[in-house]
């Protein structure tokens, strides 16, 4: 096992592999911007190194001093969290070519299976259904808007390279198609530093659903059940629930079977999540597959009590997986819920500042990953998640109880959250009789529109 891992990520995510890692035994490394220096992780890490100014292009998206980080301070290791460099083949490269151990996929799988387009066409090819859309990537707007007539509007443009919702637009007609491409694709640029696009078909009245994989350096791969992460505002998630409440064992069993399938033909190695479209008749459609720990992972481990993190080093480490397909019990229900710091009642306006008082709920099955601390400043340059509240119990019905008690008692002063407004969501009657499907939160905002 690794003996020092430095942390290529910030926030709670990074806090969230700092506790896994003391747990192994393992010194951790933070890095940091100027504008983090008081960030949580910063603190709690055995060393922590300043990478640069704040604007990300400008710190956690400099590949150099990642490595040059890394290599200073003897970590043998490297993780890359989610967002930032979580998904570029060419960091995962270097990370090789200087002998440092990535914790993710092969440089190569990431390439494949991190491009849209080209995972895409790998699953085509393993017999999985996909979207109709384009098999090679776009960066002419005029281009993919020709491909966008032939497919037929609705339909979502996407960055190759995105997650997060981040390079993600829909377009209706052709009117809005080109502006809606170059908005997607500058944002690409920004976040990602890449600017290849795709074109797929738009499945209205879908759900999200999404297997978590697991697959070690000797061919066993497994899923750990599916999480549904259908409640989304602009195609960034709000709340997930594993498992899905609306799909039958036999459904769940074949759409696993296929996901461990996609994997295995993407050579894939580490954690991983297939994602797929399930729509009204129960058809389900590859969408894309994200080559690193998902913002959500913490729900699957509530339900199957394996630690992702920990299996990620081990993977990574070398070791086979210590449990088979049979082995995975998904067991009762949990609930996550994305605090950001922002304001709903005026357009999710982004909210940073000084936290003046805190207060999190705790109890049993009540489990809290954040970044703040009282007295702490969030700072303007980063994704506006705060803190994620989880909980598990034996139902749904339970864990929405659970969940609605744990916001009404969190207590986040001094900046503007969603929490009042995740409380509304999760008392809508779509919601609570789990009829929910992508287009939910903009079907209630709208409603809240035409009452106000």
């Amino acid at each position: 096992m690794f003996k020092k891992l430095l942390i290529a990520n910030r926030g709670e995510i990074a806090v969230r592999i700092i506790r896994a890692c003391r747990e192994m035994g393992i010194e951790t490394v933070a890095v940091y911007s100027t504008a983090d220096k008081d960030c949580l992780h910063a603190q709690l890490a055995d060393e922590a190194v300043c990478i640069g100014p704040a604007p990300p292009k400008d710190s956690y998206l400099r590949m150099e001093r990642l490595l040059s980080a890394t290599l200073a301070s003897g970590a043998e290791a490297i993780h890359p969290g989610f967002g930032f460099l979580s998904e570029n083949s060419k960091f995962a490269e270097l990370c090789a070519k200087c002998n440092i151990a990535y914790i993710g996929p092969d440089s190569n799988v990431i390439e494949r299976m991190g491009n849209k387009s080209e995972a895409r066409n790998t699953m085509m090819a393993a017999g999985v259904p996909v979207v109709p859309g384009t098999k090679e990537p776009v960066y002419d707007a005029t281009k993919a808007q020709a491909i966008a007539d032939e497919i037929g509007y609705p339909v979502m443009i996407k960055a190759s390279a995105g997650g997060g919702g981040k390079g993600m637009r829909i377009a209706h007609d052709s009117v809005e198609f080109i502006p809606l491409f170059h908005t997607a694709q500058q944002e690409s640029k920004h976040a990602f530093a890449d600017d290849t696009m795709y074109i797929e078909k738009y499945i209205e009245g879908a759900r999200h659903i999404e297997f978590q994989i697991l697959a070690d350096q000797y061919g066993n791969v497994v899923h750990l059940g599916e999480r549904d992460c259908s409640i989304q505002r602009r195609h960034q998630k709000m709340i997930e629930e594993a498992p899905c409440s609306m799909i039958s064992d036999e459904l769940r069993k074949e759409m696993g079977e296929v996901a461990v399938r996609a994997a295995k033909a993407a050579g894939y190695t580490n954690a991983g999540t297939i994602e797929f479209l399930l729509d009204k008749n129960q058809n389900y459609y590859f969408i894309e597959m994200n080559t690193r720990i998902q913002v959500e992972h913490g729900i699957t481990e509530m339900v199957t009590g394996i630690d992702l993190i920990k299996e990620q080093l081990k993977i990574a480490a070398g070791e086979p997986l210590g449990f088979t397909q049979e082995d995975i019990k998904i067991n009762g229900h949990a609930i996550e819920c994305r605090i950001n710091a922002e304001n709903p009642e005026h357009n999710f306006i982004p909210s940073p500042g000084k936290v003046n008082a805190l207060h999190f709920p705790g109890g049993f099955g009540v489990r809290i990953d954040t970044l703040l601390y009282q007295g702490y400043t969030i700072p303007p340059s980063y994704d506006s998640l705060a803190a994620k509240v989880i909980t598990h119990a034996t139902t749904r019905d339970e864990a929405i109880h659970k969940m609605l008690g744990a916001l009404g008692e969190t207590i986040i002063d001094g900046i503007d959250t969603n929490i009042d407004f995740l409380f509304d969501l999760m008392n809508e009657e779509e919601y609570l009789d789990g009829d929910i499907t992508t287009d939910f939160v903009e079907k209630v905002l709208d409603r809240k529109k035409r009452m106000s």
